[in-house]
Parts: C-alpha cells; structure tokens; sequence
C-alpha cells in the first residue's frame, strides 16, 4: 500500500511541478489497474490543493479532472459524494482554479450513480458561484454540457427546482457570442420547452435570452474546422423559438418587425418561422396579430422579387390559415377565421377582375394558398371568388383575358384538391358545376390554341375531383377532346388534348370505351377523298389525324379494361394494312407498333393485362409478320407494309417489352411458343391459322430469299427479354440455330438479329462447363472465318464475335478476354472494311435498346466500361506503337469510341496519361474521330492537369487547325475547346494570345451562326486575356 501512495505522489509530482501532462494518462491508468483509488489521488493532491500559490492548485485539480476524464465510469456513489462536494468547495477558490475544476464538474455528471440531490447541488453552485459569461469558450462549453448531461439523466430533480433552472440557465446564456457554445445553448433552451420544464415568471426572460439572436446573421469562416453553417443556427434557434404557445405574445410581433427588414435573409427567415410557430399554436394565441401578420405577408407576395420569400410568405399563410381552422367548433375561432379571411378577400379579390394588370396573380396566389389551408377556408373563398371569376370569363372578350381567368380557376380547383380530406368529400365546387362546365366547353371551342391548352388543364382538374362531374359532363368532354383530335393541327393543343384524355381514362374507363374508342376507330378507317387525284395536302391532314388518333389510343390505355378495347383496334389496323383492305403508309403502320409499344410500358401490371399481351397480341404480332413474310416470297404483287424492315424493328419493342413484364408463369409459356414456332414451325397458338405446316424459320431458305429469316428479330423480343429465371425450352438446340443462321445468312437484318438474339441468350445462361464449351466453341469457329480469307463471311462472323463479345463484357465472364485480344488483332485486318473492328468497340460501351440492358433483364454487372477501359488500355496503347502508320487510325478511332462513352469523371483521371494519342487523333483526317476526341477532352480542360499544360502548344496547333474542318459540329468544338484554354493560368496561355485571336478572325464569318455565336465567346475570352480587367 506504502508502494501504492509512493507511486501516487510521484505522479503528483510530476504532472504539477514537473509540468508534465502525460502524467494525467499514467495516473488515470494506475486508477483504472487498481494501484491505487480516486480518493487516494485526493490525498496525494494534498499538499498541492493546499498549496499558497494558485497556479499550483489549479494544476492540482486539473490532474483530478483528468482522471476523472477516463476513469468516471468505475467511481463507487461515495466516491462521487466525496468529488462533488470537493469541487463544489473548489468553485469558490481563485478564478484561476474554476476551467479544471468546471472539466471536473462536467465528467461527474456523466456517472450514472449521482447521489440523489448532487445534481441540484452542482447546478446551484455553479449558478452562485460562477459568472459563466466572463469565462473562456471552453469553459463556458464545459457549463452547458454540464446542465445538458444532468437534464438527461436528472430531469425529476431538475423540475423540482421550479422556475429557478430557468433563470440560472438565462444567466448563464445571457451574453453568449460562440456559434458553438450557442447550438449548445439552443439544444438546453430546447429541452426545457419541449420537455415540460415549468418556464413560470421567466418566459419572456427566456425568449429575449434567445430570441436576440434571432434572425441569424452567420457567415462561417473559410475552411472552418468546426463545419457550423448558419442553416444550423437558424433550424436549432426556430425549434426553440416555435416551441411553446407562450412565446406567442412575443414572438408574433418580433416577426411582424423583422419582416420589415431590408434583409432578404432575415424575410426568408421570419416567414419560415411564422409558418413553423403557428402550426402550434391555437387561435387565441394568434387572434389580436391577425391584421399585422397579414398586412406583412401581403406585402412580401405583392412586392417581393424573390421566388423563395414570395413560396415562404404563401407557405406561412396557408399554416396560419390552417391554424385558424383547426379550431373551428368553438364560435370564437370562426370568428377568427372569417375576420381573417376577410382582410384577404378585401385586399385580393378585386384584383381578379383586372386579368390584364401585373397584380392578378399575387392576389390569386394569396387567395389560391389560404385555400388550400382547410376544407373551411376553402368552402369559404370559393364561394366568394368564384361567381366573380365566372362572370368575369364571360363578360370579357379578349382571348389571353380569358386564358387567365381560367389558370386562375385551375388553380382554386388544384388548391382546393390538396386541402381535401378524403376523395369522399363533397366538392366545394358542386354549386359552380354547371358553370365550369360551361366555361371548359366554350373555350374548348375557341379556335386559340392557348385557350384550348388551358381548357383541357382546368378539365382534368374538375374530374380528378371525387363526384364532381356527372357521367354526361364527361361524355361531352370526350365529344370535344375528339372533335380537337380530328381537327385541330397544332401540335401543342394535340398534345394537351391526348394528355387530357389519358387522365379522363383513368377515372373513367368505361366511357372512354364507349365513346372515345369508338371514334377513333372509325376516324382511323376512314379513306381520304379521291385519294387517286387527292391532293398531297390533304393526305398530309389525314396522315397527322391517324398519327393524334393513334397517340390518343395509347395515351387511355392505362387501366386493363381500356386496353382489352384499344390494343384490338391497333391490330386491326396492323390487320387492314397487310392485306390492303384500308390504305395505311409504312409510316402509319410504324406508328400503330409504338403506340402499342407505349401501351405495354404503362399499361398497370395486372395479371389480366398480361394475358391480354400473351393470348392476343403477341400471337396477333407473329402472325401478321409471318403472313407478311410467306405473302412476300410467293407475290409478285405490291407487298405488304409488314414486309419493311423499319415495321419489323418497330415490332420488336412491343414484343420485347411485353414480355419483360409479364408473370412467371405466362413468360414461360410465351418462350415455350416462340421456340416451338421457329424451331419446329408450330403455328397452333398463332389467329388466322392457314400456314404451311413444318415451317422452317431459321433453317437457310432456297435461293436468296430472306424474308422468313427476318423475322428471327422477332424471337429475339421474345426470349430475350424474359426474366433470367424463366426457363427457354430447348436452349441448346435454338443457340445452335441461331450460330448457324448468323454465320450463313446474306442479309444484314437477319444475321444481326441471329447474333443478338444468340448473345441475349448467352448473357442469362447459367455459369458452367455447358456455357464455357459453348463459347469455345463459338469463339473457334468465329476466328477460323475471320481468319481465313477466301471466307465470304467476314462480316457476319465479325458481328456474331461483337454480339458475344458484349453479352460476355457485361457478365463480367472470364472468356472474354480471348475475345478481346481477337478484337485488337482485328483492328489491323483489312478484310472487314476500314475502321469495321475499330467501330465494334463503340459498339461495346455503348448501351443496347431492343437486347442485353437491365430493361431485358440482361445480366449487367456496374462499372463495366470503366472495368474494360483499365483492363485493355495498355493493349491498345502497345498496339497502336507497334502498328504501320496506315493503321495507326484504326487504334485512334477504337480509342476515341472507347473514351467517349466513359463517364466524365473517369474520363477527367484517366485521359491524361492518354495525351499522346489524343493529340494524334487530333491530327488524323477522319471527322468522327475529331468531334469524339474533342468532346472527350472539353471536361479535361476545366481542370487541366500538369501534363495537358506541357503539351499546350501542341494542343492549340492542332484545335486552331481543326477551325477549318469541314464539318460544323467539329468547327464548334474545337470553339469550346480553345474557349476552355483561356481559363489556363495566364502566363502560361498569354504567349499564344495574338496567334489565337488571328486564327479566330475566320469563325467569326463563318456561314455557319452556331460556328459564330462559339466563335464570339471564345474571341471575347481571349481579347479579355491580360487585358486590365480581365483575367
């Protein structure tokens, strides 16, 4: 024990005379390792605390505090009484003394075992004895922690206090300046609002503590380490601001004052907390502000020139409206909210009869936004409002007068939307049906076309408002969107009217069955007048009403029962044009098979839409397209639109993205269709059925003939784009196909879609020796064909390569570097065309539409491009080294198509080290190659790296040489490009100033006004270059 104290002393001695503060750590260790207690640390102090001198005695403490840092969590209760009651006695010793002896306070108040009174204890001590605002920051940090550890773990004793927490608590603040110690400050301000803490005569003392600060007025400084922004301040200081009720009575007229200040800052703030406090408050708390508050809100929204503060002051007003509701039983309160909706309707209403003057729409947003406050408010304004607004429409004549009395009316009816309750409601505009209805409908037979394009918003308005319109209000509107469908020309009332008409079938599907669809049809079957000796004007008209009508069909198809009756009608027209009974152009046709491609992509995915798609459209589709082929091989007649390869690629979208999103089971048996059908020539599930049995679709066919082999792009939006865990029957047989078919086959449709359908398949199918035999085996015979050149496949073996190349990049398999290395070899084979392998890599990076993306379900690993980008640099960097110069192009291009498609921010680290060969691709004559290499270097040159500085010279001569290209978009950026090297440092850039803008004198007259308007910008840059002034 004798060693235990020696021990103690001689830290003591160390740290407090020694001055060395390592010490404290050995001592809190030996605590801690049990040599010795607390206690017995106290009496080693001895002679220190006793000391004459109070820099020692502080030492002494701070040794003690120290400790305590580490060791709080293993003091006994007595220990704790004893350490109180010390420090307590220490707080009235020098002021030297008070920082350590506070750290102490502040580390006994994390111990879960205070004896019961020893919180009072400390907080009345420190509040009598300390003046906490002449303290240093971390001192006065040490207090606030201290009040917030004990409200935590002492909050019973704490209340006990009463009102006198609150007051110590003021004094402490009171002063405070830190944006630190302050978020401390406002979370214990917080806390004794939130929590319960009886505030009694201090109230107004603890809101003019806080409310000083108020609004924040912060700005931090550069490169603060502490990352406090005055957006903390602002939220902390609002909580305690709009905590309580009893702040009202001050805190309202505060806001009142401050709003008006000249300070955008202090408005935005003001307003935000206006709408923050009254949401808790009630409106007796609000009641005698009422003329004021509004009177400042009012002018913010008329007057103001800031988007923000004009949403904060209508955000406000729809709370205080709100507040004013929510009490609305007792008579009291709707005397408040009738008296404040009041002060709105006199200064606002008259307003809305001047459409034409700049304060319609301040006056309509105020009005819009207490609407949307309550169902009360909202019953009470229309009423007011909309008599007046009706009657205006009809009384004024101008067309933009009545344009915007109606968006003002959208408006009242899409506030008063989001203030209803539930769709169950009755509509505070069932007393002004028949008139909107009557103002929708004439303006929808206006011949404005802004008019028409508002009548349909306000339209779609009204029927989203649950029981409002009348079964024969939306058979009328569906009689005039139909006659704007087929008359109207300008595309933009169009649009507004099919857009209408797809809200109209969500709500009411069953009238858009019977009386929309109907329409169209018949509009769609209707031939043009003479259309032998018919003018092209007028077959110009009726091709744009088949294209709206055909928009129109898509757009309602959303509910399930819609599209059972409009995707009929889009077969039929599919139907008329293959056998000739109706005239539709290929355009028309192209048409009809993206409308029923945008019908499967929003169509609602339901089990009954599925089998819609799976019992009759697709079949429809197969068989349309096979009769087409079949019609096509065996007439010398005019073929079938059905026939063109742009219908055929139209086709496959639908099919594709049908099938993606069908249910298990029914994607399943689709494959198992598509399969049996173009494998075993199965036509029994196809409509129609009057094909030659055992068709082989993707065996060669005799001759030259490639009509049935086309169709192969169909199975491919059949089978690749099913769910990877669907099961395609008879894999094995079909990939062997598919390889035969895209090696044999002439014709480029064909043996691509053979080739993409065959590298879908690839992509989903399962790790394995199954999948790794079948690549071998692919991958030899691809590179045999292209390596023997009497073969008279290079291209379609090539192809298949790519395809398989990129399904296998994707999946990340390890096969596919053998490809890869095939690839670069290519990249000097004449025998594919120039540049044909090197045009293969953009096809690599570059995102697939119809097979092998996340939409298809293809298995896509993240960060491919960058993965095959780190992995094959260096291979094309040696390539392109070791490479004649008449080859040399091929690696610029693979290398430009391989860039361009990383992301930018990969681009920006990676390019540098490719400089080299950038600059060469600069050089070279094809025009492709140029715009992918600019376009790939315009990121680099915001933040030019060491290298791209060294190798400016080199740069400018050939960007300056690329102003002369005879393509414009390369023109424009090479513009851009030597823009950005203004922004280079100016010393280094300054030496090429007056070469630069001598070389800019040519753009400036170019023919071209892109090329112009880039070349101005650039030569102003320049000009600007060392200029006084300028950079």
């Amino acid at each position: 024990m004798a060693a235990d104290s020696t021990l103690a002393l001689s830290l003591v001695e160390e740290f407090v005379s020694g001055l060395q503060d390592s010490k404290a750590k050995d001592a809190a260790k030996g605590v801690k390792d049990g040599k010795f207690t607390v206690l017995q640390l106290v009496e080693a102090l001895g002679s220190s605390l006793t000391s004459s001198q109070p820099h020692t005695r502080a030492r002494g403490v701070l040794l003690l505090s120290e400790v305590l840092q580490e060791c709080y969590r293993e003091l006994t209760e007595r220990e704790v009484e004893v350490l109180i009651a010390f420090y307590e006695n220490r707080l009235k010793d020098h002021y030297v003394v008070t920082p350590p002896v506070l750290k102490g306070l502040k580390e006994l108040t994390k111990c879960t075992n205070l004896p019961p009174g020893s919180a009072v204890s400390m907080l009345r001590s420190v509040f009598q004895d300390i003046h906490v605002q002449s303290l240093m920051l971390s001192e006065r940090a040490c207090v606030y922690s201290m009040l917030i550890n004990i409200m935590e773990t002492r909050e019973a004793e704490l209340k006990g206090l009463g009102a006198d927490f609150v007051f110590g608590f003021v004094q402490s603040m009171d002063g405070e300046r830190d944006p630190r110690n302050l978020l401390l400050a406002f979370q214990i301000a917080k806390n004794l609002i939130h929590r319960g803490y009886e505030l009694g005569k201090f109230t107004e003392e603890l809101f003019e503590v806080t409310s000083c600060y108020f609004p924040i007025d912060f700005s931090p400084p550069p490169n603060d380490p502490h990352g406090i922004t005055r957006e903390e301040l602002v939220q902390a200081l609002r909580a305690v601001l709009t905590g309580t009720p009893n702040f009202a009575e001050f805190l309202l007229p505060l806001l009142i004052e401050k709003l008006d200040s000249d300070v955008q800052s202090a408005k935005l703030d003001s307003l935000q907390t206006l709408a923050a406090c009254v949401s808790q408050y009630e409106h007796k708390h609000v009641a005698e502000f009422l003329q004021g508050l509004w009177t400042a809100v009012r002018r913010e929204v008329f007057q103001t020139s800031s988007e923000r503060i004009e949403s904060a002051g209508l955000a406000a007003l729809t709370a205080l409206t709100s507040c004013l509701s929510r009490s609305v039983l007792s008579s009291d309160s709707e005397d408040s909210l009738s008296t404040f909706l009041d002060f709105i309707l006199t200064d606002c209403k008259h307003h809305l009869c001047e459409p034409d003057l700049k304060l319609v729409w301040p006056s309509a947003k105020l009005l819009q936004a207490a609407c949307s406050a309550s169902t009360s408010a909202s019953h009470i304004i229309t009423a007011a409002v909309m008599p007046s607004l009706l009657e205006q429409y009809n009384n004024r004549a101008q067309c933009s007068h009545r344009r915007t009395l109606l968006e003002v009316v959208q408006r009242f009816i899409h506030s008063v939307k989001n203030c209803q309750s539930s769709d169950n409601d009755e509509s505070v505009f069932l007393a002004f049906r028949e008139a909107l209805c009557g103002v929708v409908f004439s303006a929808l037979s206006e011949n404005n076309s802004s008019l028409q394009i508002t009548a349909t918003s306000v339209l779609t308005s009204l029927a989203q408002q649950a029981g409002l319109l009348l079964e024969s209000d939306i058979e009328l509107a569906l009689d005039h969107l139909t006659r704007l469908l087929l008359i109207e020309e300008d595309d933009r009332v169009s649009l507004a009217v099919v857009e209408c008409a797809g809200a109209l079938a969500q709500l009411h599907p069953g009238l858009v069955i019977s009386k929309l669809i109907p329409r169209l049809k018949n509009e769609m079957y209707t031939e043009p007048m003479n259309q032998d000796q018919g003018e092209a004007s007028e077959l110009h008209s009726h091709h744009a009403v088949r294209q709206r009508c055909l928009s129109a069909l898509a757009a309602v198809s959303i509910q399930p029962s819609v599209v059972q009756e409009s995707t009929p009608v889009l077969l039929e027209v599919l139907r008329s044009a293959h056998t000739g009974d109706v005239s539709f152009s290929v355009d028309e046709v192209v048409l009809t098979c993206r409308s029923l491609q945008r019908i499967a992509e929003q169509v609602q995915d339901t089990e009954e839409a599925g089998r819609c798609f799976h019992n009759i459209i697709i079949p429809h589709l197969l068989s349309l397209a096979l009769q087409a082929a079949l019609q096509g091989e065996g007439s010398s007649g005019t073929p079938s639109p059905l026939v063109e390869e742009v219908v055929l690629s139209a086709m496959v979208p639908v099919i594709s993205t049908s099938c993606s999103r069908l249910q298990p089971t029914l994607a399943g048996q689709t494959a198992s269709r598509a399969v049996s059908l173009f494998l075993d020539g199965d036509v029994s599930f196809l409509p129609d059925n009057s094909f030659p049995s055992h068709m082989q679709l993707l065996k060669k066919q005799e001759g030259d003939s490639w009509s049935l082999s086309r169709l192969v792009c169909l199975l491919m939006g059949s089978v690749c784009s099913l769910p990877r865990s669907v099961e395609v029957p008879q894999i094995d047989k079909l990939l062997s196909a598919l390889e035969e078919m895209s090696c044999t086959c002439s014709h480029p449709l064909s043996y691509t879609s053979a080739a993409k359908c065959f590298a879908g398949l690839v992509n989903k199918k399962p790790q394995g020796d199954s999948l790794d035999s079948l690549i071998q085996r692919t991958v030899k015979r691809v590179c045999s064909e292209l390596d023997s050149p009497s073969s008279s496949i290079h291209t379609q073996a090539f192809t298949l390569m790519i395809w398989v190349s990129k399904a296998l990049l994707l999946r990340y398999h390890p096969l596919f570097t053998t490809l890869t290395d095939k690839l670069f070899s290519l990249l000097d084979d004449a025998g594919l065309g120039p540049m044909a392998a090197a045009d293969g890599f953009s096809l690599l990076m570059s995102d697939s539409t119809d097979v092998l993306n996340r939409a298809c379900h293809a298995d896509v690993r993240i960060m491919y491009r960058q993965r095959f980008f780190s992995e094959n640099k260096a291979k094309l960097v040696q390539g392109f080294n070791a490479a004649p110069q008449e080859k040399k192009l091929n690696y610029l291009k693979a290398l430009s198509n391989i860039v361009n498609k990383l992301p930018k921010q990969v681009q920006v680290t990676e390019l540098p080290a490719l400089l080299s060969l950038l600059l060469e691709a600069l050089s070279c004559p094809d025009q492709d190659i140029h715009l992918t290499t600019l376009s790939c270097l315009e990121p680099v040159l915001v933040n030019p790296p060491q290298v791209l500085i060294q190798q400016l010279e080199a740069l400018v001569n050939r960007l300056l040489a690329l102003l002369c290209s005879p393509a414009m978009s390369v023109r424009i950026a090479s513009l851009s490009c030597i823009s950005a090297l203004s922004y280079f440092p100016v010393h280094e850039v300054l030496p090429f100033r007056a070469r630069v803008l001598r070389a800019l004198a040519k753009p400036l007259d170019d023919k071209k006004r892109l090329v112009r308007r880039e070349a101005v910008q650039a030569r102003a840059q320049w000009f600007l270059l060392g200029s006084p002034g300028g950079r």
